[in-house]
């Protein structure tokens, strides 16, 4: 989850990535059956049709396939830029612990396959295409995980997504340094003035920022297009100037207030008020990519796949790939090199100390992520265009990049399925997946006590509350045998609040006062709106400037994400859930109860 983006409905976002990998799939089929059709001469006779635009003595000309490529993918880069900035600034890579691992993962990622691919391919025009195997394509990645279907595959999703966002900053990279024409010194100036303007933006009166954007984005482009470098990435750089944070209390309540008055007084200026501060309580980057994805995702991608996909598969054509090094390099590095890169590099940073994997991801979960990542579909297609010249070549690295996408899935596949076999997830959630920590875990006790007693639960369920009552009566019983810790699963679907409660009880632990907030929390259940949660704040001790800070921070926000993912691991979908001694509790769990399973516990 990426800081403000984790309050999107998971089943809804996973649908929609699912249904836009199924639609660019189908476009990939139906590019390659009109280029093998009867009308096959069409295909290349419609994306060759030169579009022009002419203003006086200027005339201006690109092909179909060339706006497509060079114009509709600014978008694609666009949304790729802005989530890397988010995820730079509010999301995963924001916590060197968090990071390491992906990061260093993708490097590698990104390293041996253009390595493998030079070891087939050291010399030539062909040397040239490299970049084809260094990058992954996101939306078909999270397609094919979704109908293989690992089961609790929350962890390693994060681990490949956050994978990926270091995986296309490599590839943008390469686009920039590598594959840009000739340089054209005056043009590049004006685009790096256009830079600054960009950045200078966000201090004009809201209402102008958005035509200030577009108009400088367009200017941008043209000077990037005229200067020699790809013009796409004016998407990239576009995405990178604009701002990214969390929410912030103070916008929210003044959109709450102005909707409290617009609902007294309902006219058309209180309605432009409150939509302009729902607006602006949310950061642009995040409405940009709520409002351009789902074009980019069902429109953009698919056209792009049904532009470059297209390759005649005659039985010449698959005799030569099939003896071409130029499409065996792009093959064995996207799924070898993919492969070794991503799994021996996550294995090498957990052995030196660098780095660990979350808990409930292993080495082999890795594996089967690290295979899917040869589907190197979009990115690889693009930079086969614009980096290949020949018309022959391109056919016979495009069947490398459709091989290499089958191969991946069907391998990525076949290591699910067959870890699963020879090791299978029997007893899920029998026992603790993360061992208690005390300098992580918010407990009451003796730290060494031979009894301990965790309990996952939820500040706004009902029972949470009356279980976390009788949880005085066992540690009276027990006194300094026991340790008890509490961890958060916020059932948000059946309580609204119960992600802000979490985060701040954690904002309030950063200042020592977990339990105080825990407690007032609990006493007023139904009273958990953030003007409410910030009233207990002030009434347990805490300051609350610093609070703020913290409320929003990634630290609180991964905090309380470890957690939940912990209890999806463990397949834990209830509150209150107990561990006695690291077993899973089953069966009541009222004081009494607790108290013989405890027992029970320290006579064996």
């Amino acid at each position: 989850m990426r800081g403000s983006r984790a309050g999107r409905d998971p089943t809804a976002k996973r649908f929609g990535e699912n249904a836009a990998a199924g639609l660019l799939l189908g476009f990939t089929l139906l590019a390659v059956l009109w280029a093998n059709s009867p009308w096959a001469h069409t295909y290349s006779e419609f994306w060759e049709t030169p579009v022009g635009l002419t203003f006086g003595t200027v005339h201006a000309e690109l092909t179909v396939k060339e706006l497509v490529n060079d114009g509709l993918m600014a978008f694609f880069f666009f949304i790729v830029g802005l989530e890397v900035k988010a995820q730079f600034t509010i999301g995963e890579l924001t916590e060197r612990s968090r990071a390491v691992v992906p990061v260093l993962a993708a490097v590698a990622g990104l390293t041996l396959p253009a390595l493998v691919f030079l070891l087939f391919n050291p010399s030539g025009e062909a040397a040239g295409a490299w970049g084809v195997v260094i990058s992954t394509d996101t939306a078909f990645l999270v397609g094919a995980l979704a109908i293989i279907a690992p089961k609790y595959p929350a962890r390693l999703r994060t681990f490949l997504l956050t994978l990926a966002v270091v995986d296309d900053v490599g590839a943008l990279a390469a686009i920039a340094l590598f594959y840009s024409e000739k340089i054209n010194l005056v043009p590049l100036v004006i685009a790096v003035a256009l830079c600054g303007c960009l950045i200078a933006v966000r201090y004009l009166p809201p209402a102008l920022r958005g035509l200030a954007y577009s108009v400088l984005a367009v200017g941008l482009w043209l000077a990037l297009f005229a200067g020699g470098v790809h013009p796409t990435l004016a998407g990239v750089a576009v995405a990178l100037v604009i701002p990214v944070f969390t929410p912030e209390r103070q916008r929210v309540e003044a959109a709450v207030e102005v909707i409290r008055v617009f609902r007294q007084s309902p006219n058309s200026q209180y309605a432009r008020a409150a939509t302009r501060s729902l607006r602006d309580s949310i950061s642009i980057n995040e409405r940009l990519v709520t409002a351009f994805s789902p074009y980019v995702s069902f429109a953009v991608l698919p056209v792009f796949a049904l532009a470059n996909a297209g390759v005649h598969l005659d039985a010449g054509t698959i005799t030569e790939a099939a003896r071409s090094p130029l499409t065996w390099g792009v093959v064995v590095g996207l799924v070898a090199g993919k492969l070794i890169g991503i799994t021996g590099a996550t294995w090498l940073v957990q052995r030196t100390g660098l780095g660990r994997l979350a808990p409930g991801l292993t080495l082999r979960r890795v594996a089967g992520g690290a295979a899917l990542s040869g589907i190197g579909f979009t990115i690889a297609l693009f930079i086969v265009d614009i980096a290949i010249v020949d018309p022959r070549s391109q056919d016979l690295a495009r069947v490398g990049v459709l091989a290499a996408s089958v191969v991946a899935f069907a391998l990525g596949w076949a290591i699910f399925r067959l870890t699963d076999r020879l090791s299978p997830p029997v007893a899920v959630g029998l026992k603790l997946v993360r061992d208690i920590d005390p300098d992580r875990d918010h407990y009451r006790g003796r730290v060494d006590a031979p009894l301990t007693l965790v309990e996952y639960g939820d500040f706004e369920c009902p029972f949470c509350s009356r279980a976390t009552g009788s949880i005085d009566e066992v540690r009276a019983h027990f006194g300094d045998d026991l340790l008890y810790v509490w961890r958060h699963l916020p059932l948000e679907r059946v309580h609204p609040r119960s992600v802000d409660a979490a985060r701040a009880s954690e904002a309030a632990a950063l200042q020592g006062k977990f339990f105080e907030m825990g407690a007032k929390m609990f006493e007023f259940q139904d009273f958990l709106e953030w003007q409410h949660i910030y009233r207990y704040a002030d009434q347990v001790g805490c300051d609350i400037a610093r609070f703020d800070d913290d409320v929003h921070s990634a630290k609180v926000l991964h905090r309380v994400d470890d957690d939940a993912q912990d209890a999806e691991v463990m397949d834990l979908n209830g509150t209150p859930t107990f561990f006695v001694n690291g077993v899973r509790h089953k069966g009541p769990y009222d004081s009494a109860s607790l108290i013989r399973a405890l027992e029970a516990t320290r006579t064996r």
